[in-house]
């Protein structure tokens, strides 16, 4: 009996990078290979392998990534700018409409992905290295979306005009009422096909939280729309959402001068306010006293005579002095000849 040829595959976590640069969940994949999503989840992670016409079918699901996983021929270095402009290219326009889930604000959307990657392209060096580059940048991007601060700006007091369709209408106010990091998991695991591990890692919380947290999403979004009570439903709905809003993001050149210009000004910031303390310091030490002068001390007696008390209320005597003064002639010869007594 002969078996059946091995179909090459990229290695497990080669896998997960390739579906994510289609943008695809891995509900996505699992309905167009005709399995469920939990063994998505074990080729992923490398538990099992997949065999006959669904391994022919995930393989080329895969070879339509953009990126291609083995170049044939050695290729020029790449530059920082190239590399980030790849990476922007990649996740930028998956996470405006995530971050747009998350706020149900378009033009803060935009400016968190913006904020996020011109974190990124500051940090560099850093996130070049990273294991998971576009993981650091979502989880960064989701911080700039999510952070309190927000609510003290003007503009975003209003809401926006609601979506065109009453069913992303609900569904928006169903996401919007959740409270942050119950959304954040919601999207996370239910929209992104993230496993439970990786969901808690990314919201900084116990698997046990994250758990807690899913639940209780479902169970609220299933409260206001009973369509959505089998989760396997909700990640088309959220994606038909954000597809709805028509979003668009930067170029990436803008974003990279918006880094620079954005770290340029903090630097003469930060050198103004050097100048400024290096100043009045030596203006400080030019004016401060050079020799010590110790205080006055106190008054003391002296030969028996008290010191010289403060003014006080006058006395009877005192009072009709300034009484008899007062009714005197202030003119004429009495007040240069004062009549004998």
């Amino acid at each position: 009996m002969t078996q059946s040829p091995t179909i090459p595959l990229p290695p497990p976590t080669e896998r997960r990078r390739l579906r994510e640069s289609q943008s695809l969940t891995r509900a996505q994949v699992a309905e167009r290979v005709g399995v469920s999503r939990e063994t998505v989840r074990a080729w992923e992670t490398g538990r099992t392998t997949p065999r006959g016409r669904k391994a022919q079918t995930y393989a080329s699901l895969l070879a339509a990534a953009p990126t291609s996983a083995a170049p044939v021929a050695p290729v020029a270095p790449v530059t920082p700018a190239q590399a980030f402009d790849a990476l922007y290219a990649l996740c930028a326009p998956a996470l405006v409409r995530q971050t747009y889930l998350l706020t149900g604000r378009r033009e803060l959307a935009r400016e968190s992905v913006e904020r996020a990657f011109q974190l990124a392209w500051h940090r560099w060096p850093e996130v070049a290295v990273d294991p998971d580059p576009p993981g650091w940048v979502r989880a960064t991007a989701y911080e700039c979306a999510l952070s309190p601060w927000h609510r003290f700006r003007a503009r975003h007091r209003h809401p926006e005009p609601p979506a065109a369709d009453p069913a992303d209408r609900a569904l928006l106010s169903a996401l919007l009422e959740l409270p942050p990091p119950y959304r954040r998991t919601l999207l996370l695991h239910d929209g992104l096909g993230l496993g439970l591990p990786e969901t808690a890692a990314e919201t900084e919380a116990s698997t046990l939280a994250a758990a807690n947290r899913l639940l209780h999403a479902r169970e609220a979004v299933a409260a206001r729309l009973p369509e959505l009570a089998d989760p396997a439903h909700i990640a088309p709905r959220l994606a038909g959402l954000a597809t709805h809003a028509r979003l668009r993001a930067a170029r990436p050149s803008a974003v990279r001068a918006g880094s620079e210009r954005r770290a340029r000004n903090w630097t003469q910031a930060a050198m103004a306010l050097t100048a400024a303390l290096i100043g009045a310091t030596a203006f400080t030490l030019h004016t401060a006293p050079t020799r010590y002068d110790p205080p006055v001390p106190p008054g003391t007696t002296v030969r028996g005579v008290p010191p010289q008390a403060a003014p006080g209320p006058l006395s009877r005597r005192e009072l009709a002095l300034r009484k008899k003064l007062t009714r005197t002639t202030t003119n004429g010869p009495e007040r240069t000849q004062p009549e004998p007594r």
